[in-house]
């Protein structure tokens, strides 16, 4: 009896052996009021949550949100200990710089290039010290018009290009939010609306616009080893 008994055993642990218990990624978005609105229902973030369940993933990944409204690359900084790397996430989607870009013009508070880059690369080196694997997304529009007549498109253009820059420098993942809107409101837009194509208020995002930035986040995601 006590043969069969261990025997049984045997075979229930080498059965338990066989699965692959693989430990969820948690992936937080870190960014401003568009990633603090993706965690509510209809956001880019439960949207990807509906990507991973309809492609079987949810036993492999775990989403969280970090943005809070108004949010500027110094501010992310001044939080990344308390809100990211104290959650200990192994990937780290920073969605950030359409403050730092928008509030040169509307306040005279925002994030002049120089200091943007180094902000940006000490927020990159304190995710990588804390070992989570980084991907960095272009901020994508203030003002839909597809011809660069929106205000702000030339500051846009040269953060997109330094941050374009910068990821294939350090050989960082990239997600290129700027191109892509830009790509559909020209096949889109053929008002040249400033918004109602993928925003409601020519920046934050309408459902269009969420699902947008979910699929081109999630293909990112799920490309990191």
């Amino acid at each position: 009896m006590s043969k069969l008994i261990l025997l049984g055993l045997f075979v229930a642990a080498m059965i338990l052996m066989s699965f692959n218990f693989q430990k969820k990624k948690k992936v937080v978005f870190f960014g401003d009021s568009i990633t603090q609105a993706g965690a509510n229902p209809g956001g880019y973030i439960r949207l990807i949550d509906s990507l991973i369940r309809q492609e079987g993933q949810e036993n492999r990944y775990e989403t969280v949100g970090a943005g809070i409204g108004g949010n500027k690359i110094y501010d992310l900084y001044l939080r990344i200990e308390d809100d990211v790397i104290k959650q200990h996430p192994d990937i780290v989607v920073v969605y950030v710089g359409v403050n730092d870009v928008w509030h040169k013009a509307s306040s005279g508070t925002g994030t002049d290039l120089p200091k943007f880059g180094k902000f940006y690369e000490a927020v990159v080196n304190k995710l990588q010290a804390a070992g989570a694997k980084v991907i960095i997304a272009t901020p994508a529009v203030i003002g839909e018009r597809y011809d660069y007549s929106n205000q702000q498109d030339g500051d846009l253009n040269l953060y997109s290009n330094w941050l374009r820059s910068y990821a294939a420098k350090n050989n960082i993942p990239l997600v290129d939010l700027r191109k892509a809107f830009l790509s559909y409101s020209e096949k889109n837009n053929p008002d040249n609306k400033e918004s109602g194509i993928l925003t409601t208020d020519r920046v934050h995002l309408n459902a269009k616009g969420n699902l947008l930035v979910a699929q081109e986040m999630w293909n990112a995601v799920k490309s990191v080893k």
